[in-house]
């Protein structure tokens, strides 16, 4: 049985780290930066006989807008939904109720998370970002 908590006393910082640090979006990151993004940010753990076994978050005002970010499940647990559950939790948990959009990129996982409500941008031509110099250089880079 995994457990799903938003308790943040519970989460495994070097964990989440390791897992970040060596994902296809955040390559390298620094533990420091992941501390300061798990701080301001809604997180989610999923744990199973003792250790986390996955992570996700959301940074939200909790009234308008919320952006799904980082959701990782580790090898030994992938297969078995609980990405899309760790996301669903995020989509069905009442402080997210009402809140007109909810945001994430996956690069691999658009079925996972269409079967939740999520789908392309309905106008995608007012849609902009700005990106740091070295995200910019990570996306021209990435296949």
């Amino acid at each position: 049985m995994i457990a799903l908590d938003d308790d943040r006393a519970r989460l495994d910082v070097a964990r989440i780290h390791g897992w970040l640090a060596s994902s296809y979006w955040s390559p390298g990151i620094d533990r420091a930066l992941v501390e300061r993004a798990i701080a301001g940010s809604h997180c989610l753990g999923a744990y199973a006989d003792g250790g986390q076994v996955g992570f996700a978050r959301a940074i939200t005002d909790h009234a308008t807008f919320a952006w799904i970010a980082d959701v990782w499940v580790d090898e030994g647990a992938r297969g078995r939904g609980l990405g899309r559950r760790m996301v669903g939790w995020f989509v069905d948990h009442p402080r997210f109720a009402g809140i007109r959009r909810i945001g994430l990129v996956t690069a691999d996982a658009h079925g996972v998370y269409e079967a939740l409500g999520f789908h392309a941008p309905l106008r995608p031509d007012r849609y902009m970002e700005r990106l740091s110099p070295d995200a910019a250089a990570q996306l021209r880079a990435a296949p």
